[in-house]
């Protein structure tokens, strides 16, 4: 029987691609420098921009890394894996998201040799962790403790990261953006350190204006126009009442009947729903607002009782967010119920509240206040697309603000961090024993790219500038030494003030390795698992059966 061939066993269909062991690791670590390749180009000053064109054929263009592989439709699995680090990063620290994807990309490309030469990946793996370990310590042992109440000092960190970006040239403009609108957002409750930018500093992108006229409000502003006509436009010092509620008569929950016999019941109807606006109305002019501001619908009814005899402003239908902003900025409570309303809600916080008309939209703006705790920040720029970039750095600079607050210390930036870790992993390689020696000197010698890419991208020679900065780190005072990306030499980065804060640095090496060592872990990929047309035709159509279930299926 040996002589007969034996038939295959197909386990998986046959049109399913299988890689296995070698081949895909191999192609996990292509896809990986394949991201990488994309973003390398935009790391440091002289980076370039990226085009790229949306599904709807919109148009993005930004150098920040995270954005550019936001917008990059990828087939393959490994690469996937490796832009959902770019978005970490950006979540997790704002910053640093072109370094993460660079050294991922790297680190997995030092490990290629390895696999070539039969090392197990485990081992390659838990040398990397152990490397890692060491990085860590070293970036906390090096990091220098700064002053947050020191302007100066936070003016240095945010100015490095902002010197990568498109909108360097008005550095100091958007730094001072960035650092005041954290600055207003900082709640401190004892020990803990609330900083939410996302909710209470909001960018409002006007086109239009210069971009030397964007501000940070000392308050908040948003995009409505009083509900009427002859509501006063300007009011020094005004009391604010804020409400969720509408002020409108109450429709009955669901489909209400009402059976009218004569025409008197028709009267009485009305008559009763003015009565409960009105009611709702001398509640609210108890407490004496300038002011009201709901996020539902208001009544004509309403809105002529409190201007005719009161002269009270309305704005209604204003989203929640920007009313909650309103509230930290006025010191007004939202009032759910009218009934409710006590001279506390009432907010006086403010000096001055005024309608503008900018371009063709009317913005309301709640400015003058005392230590507000939200702000707007308004942007002006030539063009969407300058606005959209702008605001991405800002959001950058925000972060990384808010990143020193909540961890004051800072290592030097421009690869001299890199460079001081990667010699001094390398002395630490010759303590490791066996096996793990070599990878663990990789790693240290792929932290190298973090320069190289610097020096490559403002056209310096790159071997030599290499080599020099090695033998500066390799003496002892060299820690500070790093390449400037805007005249590609080697510089003290202490005389240069280039900075990067230490959370930011952590967070690029742990999500840059850990990733590496996970697509390192992988043996097999299988994909295509396709149906042919007939099963997927008639899957389809007993999903269309199911379609009532409202997605909770799909959901999980």
């Amino acid at each position: 029987s040996g002589s007969r061939m034996q038939q295959p066993v197909m386990v998986l269909q046959n049109n399913t691609k299988r890689e296995q062991g070698k081949k895909a690791q191999f192609s996990n670590i292509k896809a990986a420098k394949a991201v990488a390749d994309v973003v390398r180009t935009t790391l440091g000053p002289n980076s370039m921009l990226k085009m790229l064109l949306d599904p709807m054929g919109g148009i993005v263009m930004t150098n920040d890394g995270n954005a550019i592989l936001r917008e990059i439709d990828v087939a393959h699995p490994a690469a996937k894996s490796m832009i959902e680090l770019a978005r970490a990063q950006d979540e997790e620290v704002g910053d640093g998201t072109t370094s993460v994807i660079v050294l991922a990309g790297q680190i997995l490309q030092a490990a290629e040799i390895f696999i070539e030469k039969k090392v197990h990946p485990t081992v390659v793996v838990n040398a990397y962790f152990k490397a890692m370990e060491e990085i860590l310590k070293i970036t906390e042992e090096l990091g220098v403790e700064i002053d947050v109440e020191n302007e100066e000092d936070i003016n240095k960190i945010v100015r490095s990261c902002i010197g990568t970006k498109f909108s360097h040239k008005w550095g100091a403009l958007i730094v001072d953006l960035a650092i005041r609108a954290t600055k207003t957002v900082v709640r401190q409750s004892g020990k803990d350190v609330e900083i939410d930018l996302k909710r209470y500093a909001k960018v409002e992108k006007i086109p239009g204006g210069l971009i030397e006229e964007c501000t940070v409000l000392d308050g908040v502003m948003f995009n409505k126009d009083v509900t009427h006509g002859e509501m006063r436009r300007t009011i020094k010092n005004p009391r604010i009442v804020l409400l969720d509620c509408p002020l409108e008569y109450k429709k009955g929950e669901s489909m209400t009947n009402i059976e009218m016999s004569n025409e008197e019941d028709f009267k009485k109807a009305l008559e009763s729903e003015e009565e409960e606006v009105k009611k709702m109305c001398e509640e609210i002019l108890r407490v004496k607002p300038d002011i009201v501001i709901t996020e539902k619908g208001v009544s004509d009814f309403c809105q002529h009782f409190l201007m005719k005899g009161n002269n009270v402003t309305m704005i209604r239908r204003i989203r929640k967010t920007d009313n909650n902003r309103l509230s930290r900025v006025c010191g007004a409570t939202i009032a759910h119920r009218p009934e409710e309303l006590t001279e506390a809600d009432v907010g006086t916080m403010s000096g001055l509240f005024e309608v503008k008309k900018i371009g063709d939209d009317y913005f309301t703006f709640i400015t003058e206040s005392k230590n507000p705790e939200a702000c707007s920040i308004l942007l002006r720029g030539a063009s969407k697309d300058v606005l959209n970039e702008i605001e991405r750095n800002l959001q950058d600079a925000m972060q990384v603000t808010r990143s020193v607050i909540m961890n004051p210390k800072l290592v030097p930036g421009g690869g001299a961090l890199e460079m001081e870790l990667a010699h001094r992993l390398i002395e630490h390689s010759k303590k490791v024993e066996g096996l793990q020696q070599w990878p663990f000197k990789a790693l240290a010698t792929s932290l190298e790219v973090i320069p190289r890419t610097l020096a490559q991208n403002c056209g310096a020679n790159v071997v030599r500038l290499m080599t020099e900065l090695r033998a500066k780190h390799s003496k002892e005072d060299g820690l500070w030494y790093g390449v400037d990306g805007n005249k590609g030499c080697i510089v003290n980065m202490k005389e240069l003030d280039i900075w990067d804060p230490v959370a930011v640095k952590l967070q690029t090496y742990k999500t840059a390795i850990e990733s590496a060592c996970m697509l390192l872990r992988i043996d097999d990929v299988v994909s295509g698992m396709k149906k042919t047309k007939k099963e997927a035709a008639a899957q389809q159509e007993e999903a269309q059966d199911e379609g009532h279930t409202f997605g909770d299926e799909r959901d999980g």
